[in-house]
């Protein structure tokens, strides 16, 4: 068993509800064709209802970017920080900035999953959304095992970064 303690796997499942934030709105098209029940949307949402009302406390939209830079300087670049934590928070980072990245390119080209109607748009969102609810899914069961979650690219980057 490894020993790391629950503290450091609470706070490293954690981190992964930046990402989560950012899927749940690429989701709607998911939750409107009304094959999750309401008890599991509940579960899905609920987690993020504080991190999501703390982003939106700042000014102009920008408290996810803040939020993410708040983690980015407190966590992942602090060198007190333990190594399991530092590793999940610069992972998250970049998961959550390549929905970002994924999201504006949906938007540059007109989609707007949930919003804008059209099948290749809520193709696109819907496929986003699995796959970063998968990834959480699959993040979080590695952090309460106390192991890091082994992402095939991003892992490397971030222990390039790390070092």
């Amino acid at each position: 068993m490894n020993s790391l303690p629950l503290w450091q796997r609470g706070l490293g499942l954690a981190m992964y509800l930046l990402p989560w934030t950012d899927a749940l709105a690429l989701g709607r098209p998911f939750f409107g064709l009304g094959l999750v029940p309401p008890s599991v949307q509940t579960a899905l949402i609920l987690p993020v209802l504080p991190l999501s009302w703390v982003s939106g406390l700042a000014p102009f939209g920008l408290g996810p970017m803040l939020l993410l830079l708040v983690v980015f300087f407190a966590v992942a670049r602090n060198p007190q920080a333990p190594y399991f934590l530092r590793f999940n928070a610069l992972q998250a980072i970049l998961v959550d900035v390549v929905l970002l990245v994924a999201g504006y390119g949906l938007a540059i080209v007109g989609c707007r999953p949930g919003i804008t109607e059209g099948f290749v748009c809520d193709v696109f969102g819907n496929t986003l959304f699995l796959g970063s609810l998968l990834l959480v899914i699959f993040a979080f069961v590695e952090c309460i095992r106390g192991r890091e979650p082994e992402l095939p690219s991003l892992s490397d980057a971030v222990r390039l970064q790390l070092f």
